[in-house]
């Protein structure tokens, strides 16, 4: 048997190429099925939300946490995060360090 140790767990590989190819599909082409086109996750490690800006916008603010993020679009539909929008973001975390009670 072809066994692989990956820290406690113990894993076959020749058991895993067999269930793939049992679907007929790679790794990457299994995994393309879950990819969302228009959205984004969150940067925010307590919200992971999605977020699906407005085409051609230059940002996008998560309607759950309140981050707000500058956009890149790579094509007309698949938006990327160039980076936060520091002024928005800096307001949130000065009010929550003041509902915090740490100045």
């Amino acid at each position: 048997m072809n066994w692989a140790y990956f820290g406690i767990l113990f894993y076959d590989r020749k058991e895993s190429i067999m269930t793939i190819e049992k679907e007929g599909l790679s790794t990457a082409e299994s995994l393309r099925k879950t990819r969302t086109i228009g959205k984004f996750r969150c940067h925010n490690p307590t919200c992971m939300e999605r977020i699906q800006p407005e085409k051609g916008k230059k940002t996008a603010k998560c309607p759950t946490c309140g981050m707000e993020y500058r956009i890149h679009w790579v094509n007309p539909n698949l938006p990327r995060i160039r980076g936060p929008v520091w002024d928005t973001n800096r307001k949130l975390a000065e009010a929550k360090l003041k509902e915090m009670g740490v100045t």
